[in-house]
């Protein structure tokens, strides 16, 4: 059970980690120095704890975090999806898409998320993803007489879909720091991607067929061999997709060596459409290079703060106190649901994750759930709050391309932010919707 000194000491950290926060201090260095003050102060509040050497268990913490060859699928994953990010592909997209669902009632509005769905595929940004497919659509479907607030919606949301439909990086950084397979959390994060694209797409034909007036008139037909060649476009994307994702899938390559070849194959790919130029490739490499090491110093900040919780025992007292109140494991998850969406209002999906996942993770064990299934049920969170104001990261990427205000982009998203509450209800009522492929793919 947690004793007074435990929950103190808890309370200590917590306060001292949101004071750096509030003073601007980089998440990464906040953490370090909430751990280092955990070391060194924590033995005077809890008895049972050792009083260890802050600068071994530094340097051992950030060494562990860090030298992963798992881990070094995360820059390569990240530099894929920022050279495609540079191509002509949204262009591509939109043209390859729009043909065939010109009959769906909503018409046009399926782009945003199909399109997203695809991408997602290729990126594991959800940022990159909204803006890639946000930059071609949003004009051309505003130029067509789409209802604007239903189309800024539907992209944010469907964009979305770029933390949880395979490569992911919020899923890599989950991975690694719960100890779980990265391959078993790729497998596990389709069917709920599948899921959340019915759900949005649903939603958009039955929008549309009550608001018939707010839908512009269908295009001329196209013959289907025109239908196909406008697709054509589609077809490199498609491959490097099957290529990357089957390669792990099938067991060819481990998620790390798939990178490999996605980068590869996307520097193929913006060259041949023409897109790759020293400038372009400088700066997805550039771009690349920052995101990586912000997160990879998240990483290390949450390994030393996680040795320090560590000793000082606070993470399994949670757990035990926890258990002896006797919750419901769905009271549990709501409970959690309700931290992240709060906690998603102030800081990034990655920083929730790794601030969160030590001290949560001895509660789930305790409850009976799989760690996969928990991996795939924090990124549809962390979608959520992707969406969430004020840091909602997609909101921000709407408000560039639309030029409306954070709030008012954040009102047309509502509907798509509650389909995604939908999601996470359905998951946590059936959880083989995240667990049977993984379970079925590794017994092969």
């Amino acid at each position: 059970m947690m004793d007074l000194a435990q929950a103190e000491a808890g309370l200590l950290l917590l306060g001292l980690l949101f004071l750096f926060l509030g003073m601007g201090v980089w998440i990464g260095l906040a953490l370090m120095a909430v751990g280092l003050v955990g070391i060194i102060a924590l033995p005077m509040l809890i008895t049972s704890m050792p009083a260890m050497p802050p600068e071994k268990v530094m340097g051992t913490a950030i060494w562990q975090s860090l030298a992963s060859w798992t881990l070094a699928a995360l820059p390569l994953f990240i530099w894929m999806g920022e050279i495609l990010f540079r191509t002509k592909l949204s262009e591509d997209m939109f043209r390859g898409l729009a043909p065939w669902v010109q009959r769906l009632p909503g018409r046009l509005m399926h782009v945003n998320v199909i399109g997203c769905g695809i991408f997602a595929a290729v990126s594991g940004s959800s940022a990159a993803t909204a803006a890639t497919i946000g930059k071609m659509s949003l004009p051309a479907l505003t130029q067509r007489g789409y209802h604007v607030p239903m189309a800024i919606g539907s992209l944010a949301g469907a964009g979305t879909l770029g933390l949880l439909i395979p490569p992911s990086i919020v899923m890599i950084v989950y991975g690694v720091a719960a100890e779980v397979s990265i391959v078993r959390l790729f497998m596990a994060g389709i069917l709920p991607g599948v899921m959340l694209m019915v759900l949005f797409s649903g939603y958009i034909a039955i929008w549309s067929l009550l608001n018939p007036k707010l839908t512009p008139p269908r295009d001329p037909p196209m013959p289907f061999r025109a239908k196909l060649r406008e697709s054509g476009q589609l077809l490199p994307v498609v491959l490097l997709i099957g290529f990357v994702m089957g390669s792990i899938y099938l067991g060819w390559a481990t998620a790390t060596e798939a990178a490999v070849f996605g980068v590869i194959g996307a520097l193929a790919l913006s060259a041949w459409g023409g897109s790759l130029t020293v400038g372009s490739f400088s700066a997805s490499l550039m771009g690349a290079v920052r995101l990586s090491c912000m997160i990879n110093l998240i990483l290390a900040g949450a390994a030393f703060l996680t040795q320090a919780m560590a000793y000082s025992g606070i993470p399994g007292a949670m757990a035990a106190w926890v258990g002896a109140q006797g919750f419901s494991p769905y009271v549990i998850i709501l409970c959690l649901t309700v931290i992240y969406l709060i906690l998603g209002c102030f800081i990034d999906g990655i920083s929730m994750i790794v601030l969160t996942v030590s001290v949560v993770l001895p509660i789930i064990q305790s409850t009976g759930f799989d760690l996969v299934w928990f991996g795939i049920f924090i990124v549809l969170v962390v979608e959520m709050a992707q969406i969430t104001p004020p840091v909602g990261f997609n909101l921000f990427v709407l408000q560039g391309l639309t030029g409306k205000g954070i709030f008012e982009v954040a009102k047309n998203t509502t509907p798509f932010f509650l389909l995604m509450v939908v999601g996470v209800g359905i998951v946590t009522v059936f959880p083989a919707i995240v667990t049977w492929l993984p379970t079925t793919m590794m017994q092969r």
